[in-house]
């Protein structure tokens, strides 16, 4: 049994990959159906446009569900629940982010690592996402969403803002104090605010001659912004590369301080190069992040409200998504990519 607003159509427009290293289809596709208890069926308000979708749709993601609807970073409105579905109801607005679901019983679940869990599946590359004017979700893997905000703002914050806030908390959260930030990206915007907000110095690391980047990294409150191929003025007590090459990662680990901590954000990366052990040595970290766990969304989303975090966003309609790709692609915009829907 199902719970459903009424005058629902029976079909939808989605932006579907049939196959990596293509574009993008318009195609209509039947309303999708509630398979289980547990499911809500959302009206996609907005969907948020991420680096992963780039490195899926370049077939970088192995596996992937073939036809598949790319995006995670779903906001969205409940209009059909299942009937076991008690945390929202019809109306209510929520978010979608990466992760879709985990088996809830394997031993990386059960010490709280659902992250790493072996049978988890990913909004947006092995379930269907949010680039559509619908979307299927398991009700136990969505966030309410703070009934102020805009759709748009929102959006981001439910990947960008949940893996910078995972990468930021294995750098050492708000203890280090000169903190480098490869990759001036969506996540990195967003981390920024939540860096200088516990009094943190950044450093902010962009494409050569990216001014406009380094700019925008200052106006947030970065103390200096420059070049990836720069050396920064302080040594750092800590960074975390979101940029998705492999080299940056031995660049950070140069300017780290010992005792220092160097964090990938970013879930596909070119191979990292050999680098002398020195380096290394005096008790660096060298690390990565894999995913989000609900406990990070619940704690990013409130500290979010609270200090309040604003987002930069460029708007594509949900037919263009292939330009917002390219322009991501090419970092033609400052921020974050967000479909309006």
């Amino acid at each position: 049994m199902t719970v459903s607003l009424p005058t629902l159509p029976a079909s939808m427009r989605a932006m579907v990959l049939e196959r990596p290293g293509t574009a993008l289809v318009l195609q209509e596709r039947p309303l999708p159906e509630l398979r289980d208890d547990g499911q809500v069926l959302l009206r996609v308000r907005a969907c948020g446009v991420c680096r992963t979708d780039l490195h899926l749709v370049d077939g970088e993601l192995p596996d992937p569900l073939l036809p598949v609807i790319p995006g995670h970073q779903i906001v969205g409105e409940v209009v059909a629940t299942g009937a076991g579905v008690n945390r929202f109801q019809l109306g209510a607005r929520v978010g979608v982010p990466w992760l879709g679901s985990t088996d809830g019983s394997c031993r990386f679940c059960l010490r709280g690592q659902e992250n790493l869990c072996p049978e988890a599946r990913f909004t947006g590359y092995t379930l269907d996402g949010g680039y559509a004017e619908y979307a299927l979700a398991d009700a136990r893997y969505c966030f309410p969403l703070p009934a102020a905000a805009e759709d748009l703002a929102l959006a981001p914050l439910l990947c960008a803002g949940l893996i910078g806030y995972r990468t930021w908390r294995l750098a050492g959260g708000a203890r280090p104090q000169r903190l480098g930030i490869y990759g001036f990206g969506a996540a990195a915007h967003i981390i920024t605010q939540v860096a200088v907000h516990h009094g943190q110095q950044v450093y902010a690391f962009t494409r050569e001659g990216d001014r406009e980047a380094q700019d925008f990294a200052r106006r947030l409150g970065a103390v200096w912004a420059g070049s990836s191929n720069t050396a920064p003025p302080e040594v750092l007590d800590a960074a975390m590369v979101f940029a998705p090459a492999g080299e940056l990662m031995v660049t950070a680990l140069e300017h780290v301080d010992r005792g220092g901590t160097v964090v990938s954000g970013g879930i596909h990366m070119s191979d990292i190069p050999s680098f002398p052990y020195h380096l290394l040595w005096q008790e660096r970290t060298l690390t990565s992040v894999a995913n989000l766990t609900r406990e990070d969304g619940e704690e990013f989303l409130a500290l979010a409200a609270a200090i309040p975090v604003s987002t930069e966003v460029t708007t594509y309609a949900l037919e263009d998504a292939n330009q917002a790709l390219a322009d991501l692609r090419q970092g033609n915009f400052t921020g974050a990519a967000v479909l309006l829907v």
